[in-house]
C-alpha cells in the first residue's frame, strides 16, 4: 500500500485514531485527524501530533470542501461507518478503512482474530500467554488495548499476532484475512449502533470473510449463531462445546477437557487445574486450546498456562474483603449477557451476591437477568442513566437501592450483604454516562473497596483498643 503524498483523513482522536495518524504520516502521507470534540479537548498524545508528526487537527464540523481532496479515510472504531465524511469519500471513489485494516497491509507473519460478545480479552490474553510459554514467537493487541499499527514493526514472518476484534472494528476491513479466527459467542450488544441484532451479527461473521481452505475457524458449538456459520465457510472448521460431546473438536465432559479427532481422544486438564471461574472461562480456555494446538503448542505448556493464568483486570477481578464480605470487579460486563455469566460465575460459591448495575444503557432487554437475580442475588444497586429503565425491567426479582455514585453504590452494596456474601460490580451498560471508559469505572471501584477496606480495619482496630 503505496501511502506517500496520499491525501488521508482519519475519524476520531482516542487511542486508534491518534495510531492511525502517526502512522500515515511517517510514511509520508498528508494526513488530518478529525474528532466532534474541539481540539482543546482532546488528549496531549493527539494534540502533539500538530507539531511531532504535521498532522492537521479539525475539531467540530468538517468543512466540505476538504472531503474532495481526501484519498483515503481511516475510520476508529467509535465512528460509525455511515458517518458523512465516510461515505461522501467512498461515493467518490475514495478508500474507507478502518486501523485493522490498515495495519493488516503492513503486518508480517500469521494472525489470531479473536472475536465474540464476551470473552475476547480473557480469551485473547490466555492465548498470548499459551503460545508464548509453548515456544512461539507471539506479541498481542488490537482491541485489547495496543492498536494493531503500533505493533506492524515489531512483526516478523516467523512470528504470530493475535488480535482481539470488535465488530466496530470488522466493520472497516477489506482484505483482512486470519489465518485462525475464532468467535466464542454472538449474544445482543452494541444495540444502540445497530439497527438490528442480525446487523451486529454479521459484522462478526466478517471475521471469516477472506479465509481460505488453508485458514482454520473456530466456532462455539452451543452457541446457535456461530454453530450455524460452520456449514457456510472456506476455512477447516473446529467447535467446541461446554453442553456435549462433539465427534470432532474440544469440549468439556464431566470436569475433563477433552479433545477429539479422527477417532482418539486426549485429556488437555481438568477444571480443577484452571484458575479461572465460570463455566464462560472454560469456553475460553477450549477455544484457546483450540487455536494454541493447530499453533502446534504441546498439551502439557497449554495445561500449565491454563493452572496460572489469572486472567485481566476487569473481569471478575477479586478487589478485596471487608468483614467476610468479597468485592468482585467486573466493570468490562458492559452487556447483559456478560453480566449474567459474571452472576452465574459467583453462583458456586456459598453466600448470595449484591449487584452493581446501571450506566449507559445498549437498548437490549434486561429480561434475561431475571432468572439468575431470583435464585441468587440478594439485592441491587442501581447507578447511572439507565437506572429507571432497569428498575421498571427487573423491580420484584430482588430489593434495589439506588446510588447516585459508584463510591456509594459500594457502601450501599456492603450494608445489603450478609457475611459470605459478595459484591459484584457486573453494570451490564456502557460506562460513558458516569466514565472515560469501563477502565476508569472499574479503577473507582477498586478505589472505593480500598477506601471501605481501610476504614473497616480502622475501626476494628479502635474497637480492639
Amino acid at each position: 500500500m503505496e501511502l506517500l503524498g496520499k491525501k488521508s483523513l482519519v475519524l476520531g482522536a482516542g487511542r486508534s485514531g491518534v495510531e492511525s495518524a502517526r502512522f500515515l504520516a511517517e510514511r509520508g502521507a498528508i494526513v488530518a485527524l478529525h474528532d466532534k470534540k474541539p481540539v482543546e479537548e482532546w488528549t496531549e498524545p493527539a494534540r502533539s501530533l500538530r507539531d511531532s508528526h504535521r498532522v492537521g487537527l479539525i475539531g467540530g464540523e468538517l468543512p466540505s470542501w476538504l472531503l474532495d481532496q481526501i484519498d483515503l479515510v481511516v475510520i476508529s472504531p467509535g465512528v460509525p461507518t455511515n458517518t458523512i465524511p465516510a461515505r461522501y469519500v467512498d461515493r467518490k471513489d475514495g478508500e474507507v478503512i478502518g486501523e485493522v485494516e490498515l495495519a493488516y497491509r503492513f503486518m508480517k507473519g500469521r494472525i489470531i482474530g479473536i472475536t465474540g460478545s464476551n470473552g475476547k480479552t480473557t480469551t485473547t490474553a490466555l492465548l498470548g500467554e499459551i503460545l508464548k510459554n509453548g515456544g512461539i514467537e507471539t506479541q498481542v493487541g488490537g482491541n485489547i488495548g495496543t492498536p494493531l499499527l503500533s505493533l506492524t514493526g515489531s512483526s516478523t514472518e516467523d512470528g504470530w499476532t493475535v488480535a482481539e476484534l470488535s465488530s466496530f472494528q470488522l466493520e472497516t476491513i477489506k482484505e483482512f484475512r486470519p489465518n485462525v479466527a475464532i468467535c466464542l459467542n454472538v449474544t445482543p450488544n452494541h444495540l444502540d449502533r445497530y439497527d438490528s441484532f442480525q446487523d451486529y451479527a454479521l459484522a462478526k461473521h466478517r471475521l471469516f470473510m477472506n479465509q481460505t481452505a488453508e485458514d482454520l475457524a473456530i466456532l462455539n458449538a452451543d452457541d446457535d449463531i456461530t454453530a450455524s456459520w460452520a456449514s457456510g465457510l472456506r476455512a477447516h472448521v473446529t467447535t467446541f462445546s461446554v453442553r456435549r460431546e462433539l465427534e470432532n473438536g474440544l469440549f468439556l465432559r464431566g470436569n475433563e477437557l477433552i479433545c477429539r479427532a479422527d477417532g482418539s481422544e486426549k485429556v488437555l486438564t481438568t477444571r480443577e487445574n484452571i484458575f479461572l471461574r465460570g463455566m464462560h472461562n472454560i469456553e475460553n480456555v477450549l477455544a484457546a486450546f483450540a487455536a494454541a494446538l493447530a499453533c502446534g503448542v504441546s498439551p502439557e505448556s497449554m495445561r500449565e498456562t491454563a493452572r496460572v493464568f489469572k486472567g485481566v483486570e476487569h473481569r471478575i477481578e477479586f478487589a478485596g474483603e471487608a468483614n467476610g464480605v468479597r468485592f468482585y470487579n467486573d466493570s468490562k460486563a458492559t452487556s447483559v449477557d456478560a453480566a449474567s455469566k459474571a452472576i452465574e460465575a459467583l453462583a458456586d460459591g456459598q453466600g448470595k451476591t449484591v449487584l452493581i448495575l446501571g450506566g449507559r444503557g445498549k437498548n437490549a432487554p434486561y429480561a434475561p437477568l431475571v432468572p439468575l437475580i431470583e435464585n441468587s442475588v440478594r439485592a441491587m444497586v442501581l447507578i447511572g442513566e439507565d437506572a429507571d429503565n432497569i428498575e421498571a425491567q427487573l423491580s420484584g426479582t430482588a430489593p434495589i437501592f439506588r446510588a447516585g455514585s459508584l463510591v456509594e453504590a459500594v457502601e450501599t452494596g456492603f450494608e445489603a450483604a450478609e457475611k459470605g456474601d459478595c459484591v459484584l460490580l457486573a453494570p451490564a451498560c456502557a460506562s460513558f454516562d458516569m466514565f472515560k471508559s469501563y477502565e476508569e469505572r472499574g479503577d473507582v471501584f477498586k478505589s472505593a473497596v480500598s477506601s471501605l477496606m481501610n476504614a473497616r480495619a480502622a475501626g476494628s482496630a479502635l474497637s480492639d483498643a
